[in-house]
């Protein structure tokens, strides 16, 4: 720890904290555009300068000087910084005079009004006049991309955007060409960017040089509702920010989660917002002379009773979908138990994981922000850039502090934006690898933290269960499993693509005994061996393979699952119910009501209550409030909002007995398409803009342009 004086106020530090940190625990303001916590430091923008006694006669750009720089006095008193002096009040004043010589009038029509930082500083620390009367530089806007904005004109070149690109996202797509006025951010050769993370930069921007494209001129930030929130367009959980206007959402952003998300989200998270708009189901339809048409929700609860009436339990089957919350899954396996359904699955994938292997079997075990403390992972039959690019971004991270080894088992190559070695296509890699062959193995040896992430290409194949005992084997093997070194490590981890896998093998949303799988319940609808298959939410099945059944359809949106109903019971999307999500590392959140549902909609829990009365099985509780009463007692853990809770070493240690035979062929990963992974996603004109730019950019790479 380094002792010094800030402001006259007395203050401990580590000494490898910059002068910039000191003083903000010392709880000086200190103003900045071009410093941030979470990227290298650049010292461009001088905004953040202070006087140093005893340093240098001027003052000094506090984010670029470390307090270890500092020097005693000739007493040996503390060294002494001032944040307020006269000398650091003219100097910033100066600063900012320079940083508006060129910065155009356009507060009135920028979409970063109310939120820019260069207004608030200049507010704060500014003159109130100009000696510049020179004509101010233009810049050309650039075109990134469908997401992202540009007006370089307003570029202050803090180069905050090219330092997340390079070192956070890890394209090296966005850089500072040109010197002097003639300076300015650009893509290489003006291309779109790549990123899944390219949003990011919209906040990171403390100017309007960059903004959303798709939130052009919607709103200003003072019209809006902001309710605090949590993404599920993937299973890492990221926290996010709700803004809305009226009904309608009009925009989503991040918030700080350290040991979730940071505070970067994706682009998915980001600008899927449009898609809450679009082909929203917001009455019940019922099949009638072969098309939907509109009805009441008594016309539609009544054909549903019809049907199931005097109809056996082993002739219907219940599939949950990717974007179910815990509480309508538990309601409907509520329901399920009640008639007597054994035919129930939330894993539409058919991933082998299953809750009786225990929950170590099917989490993120070392958490997410145990990645930064591992020294070596195996990534097998996942694309983490593509099913979870946040969580890529953090493996990224550790890979740039050095000391990292990363390996890859897949059937491609993918840039995962870190180096890995890649060690083979499938089960048989895993075989040597478990042998200790090559570099690699050798390196898990020496390994004092390994870890191995499996994702769902390895479960999802026919040989399933086999692969992931392998995996717990090799876990099991190298040390990833409580070793004597450290008996709390967990390095097992399951990475999960879809926000309610874990929250529905929690609940148990699972065959009963003698009950179908979702593979089995399409195949058995298609013989005629189900009569009735309801949905919740459920889209990527295919649901052309159902025959003749009667499909009952809870969800938001007219997307394949209501094509194929016969009845359609419209439910609430994320972003208009309080409902409990867990996370791939099985930390249970909750989101927030930040709209209402459009029309008659209604809240996926209540349509299953008010339906089961009709059915001759009314569920006990009747308010939330209530079922989340009956949820809690019978899985306490799901009441630790925003914890996680370890689970046991003996979990992976008895899936890693079970073995089984694999098959040949490589892991598949399981998103191909990162945009259009949902209905959600699908429903958004943006998301579809920006699927058509992914596909022409891997087009371009590959040189294949037909």
């Amino acid at each position: 720890m380094a002792k010094l004086l800030v402001d006259g106020i007395e203050v401990d530090v580590p000494d490898h904290y910059t002068l910039l940190q000191a003083c903000e625990e010392a709880g000086a303001e200190i103003p900045r555009f071009c410093y941030h916590e979470r990227l290298s430091i650049a010292g461009n923008c001088r905004m953040c300068l202070v006087e140093v006694k005893g340093g240098p006669p001027k003052p000094q750009a506090s984010c670029a000087m470390g307090v270890r720089d500092l020097r005693p006095g000739p007493n040996g008193e503390p060294p002494e910084v001032m944040t307020r002096s006269p000398m650091v009040k003219k100097a910033r004043e100066g600063v900012m005079e320079f940083l508006l010589i060129n910065h155009p009038l356009d507060c009135p029509i920028c979409d970063q009004g109310g939120e820019c930082d260069l207004q608030d500083q200049a507010m704060a620390y500014g003159v109130d006049k100009n000696r510049f009367h020179e004509n101010k530089r233009a810049v050309e806007d650039k075109y990134i991309g469908p997401l992202v904005r540009t007006r370089m004109t307003r570029c202050i070149h803090c180069t905050r955007c090219v330092r997340f690109t390079t070192e956070v996202a890890g394209i090296s797509e966005l850089g500072l060409i040109g010197r002097g006025e003639d300076a300015e951010i650009t893509t290489y050769l003006e291309r779109a960017m790549s990123s899944e993370l390219q949003g990011n930069v919209i906040d990171l921007c403390p100017v309007g040089a960059l903004t959303s494209r798709p939130y052009q001129d919607q709103a200003r930030p003072w019209e809006l509702s902001k309710t605090e929130s949590v993404d599920v367009m993937d299973a890492v959980g990221s926290n996010i920010r709700v803004d809305t206007r009226g009904r309608e959402v009009m925009r989503i952003m991040p918030r700080v989660h350290e040991d979730v998300n940071e505070e970067w989200i994706s682009d998915k998270t980001r600008f899927v917002w449009d898609g809450l708009r679009s082909q929203r189901l917001d009455r019940p339809y019922v099949r009638k002379g072969g098309k939907l048409q509109a009805a009441t929700w008594n016309d539609a609860f009544d054909a549903i009773a019809a049907k199931m009436k005097g109809l056996a339990g082993s002739r219907v089957g219940m599939i949950a979908g990717d974007l179910s919350g815990v509480e309508e899954m538990f309601a409907l396996k509520d329901l399920a138990e009640r008639l007597e359904i054994a035919s129930v699955d939330c894993r539409q994938d058919g991933s082998a994981l299953d809750r009786k292997s225990g929950r170590g079997s099917y989490i993120f075990n070392s958490g997410i922000a145990g990645i930064e403390e591992a020294d070596a992972i195996l990534i097998v039959g996942a694309n983490p850039r593509l099913e979870a690019s946040v969580l890529n971004a953090r493996i990224r991270k550790r890979w740039l502090l050095g000391d990292l080894v990363v390996g890859y088992v897949g059937a491609d190559q993918p840039d995962l934006t870190y180096e890995y070695e890649y060690l083979g296509a499938g089960p048989d890699s895993l075989a040597e690898i478990a042998g200790g062959e090559g570099s690699f193995g050798k390196a898990l040896k020496k390994a004092r933290r390994p870890m191995i992430i499996v994702g769902q290409g390895a479960t999802t194949r026919p040989d399933g269960a086999a692969v992931l005992a392998q995996c717990a084997d090799i876990a099991v093997k190298f040390g990833m499993v409580a070793p004597e070194s450290d008996p709390d490590w967990i390095g097992f981890n399951i990475l999960h693509n879809a926000a309610a896998r874990v929250g529905g093998l929690d609940v148990g949303f699972l065959p009963g005994e003698g009950g179908l799988a979702t593979a089995g319940i399409v195949e058995a609808a298609g013989k005629g061996d189900l009569d009735v298959v309801f949905l919740l939410g459920a889209d990527e099945i295919d649901t052309n393979a159902l025959g003749n059944a009667f499909v009952v359809y809870i969800g938001t949106h007219g997307d394949r699952g209501a094509h194929r109903a016969d009845v359609i019971l419209p439910g609430a999307a994320y972003t208009e119910k309080s409902v409990t999500y867990v996370n791939t590392e099985g930390r249970p959140q909750m989101t927030a009501r930040a709209a209402f549902p459009p029309g008659e909609a209604r809240e996926d829990w209540a349509i299953i209550r008010a339906l089961s009365g009709h059915l001759g099985a009314r569920l006990p509780y009747d308010s939330i409030a209530a079922l989340r009463a009956t949820l809690y007692a019978d899985m306490p853990h799901l009441a630790a909002l925003d914890r996680r809770v370890p689970s046991a070493a003996t979990d992976v240690m008895a899936l890693a007995k079970k073995g089984g035979r694999t098959q040949k062929g490589g892991f598949v990963p399981v998103v191909g398409d990162f945009y259009l992974t949902n209905p959600i996603a699908r429903a958004s004109k943006v998301m579809a803009e920006a699927s058509a730019l992914a596909v022409q950019l891997a087009k371009e790479a590959t040189g294949t342009h037909g």
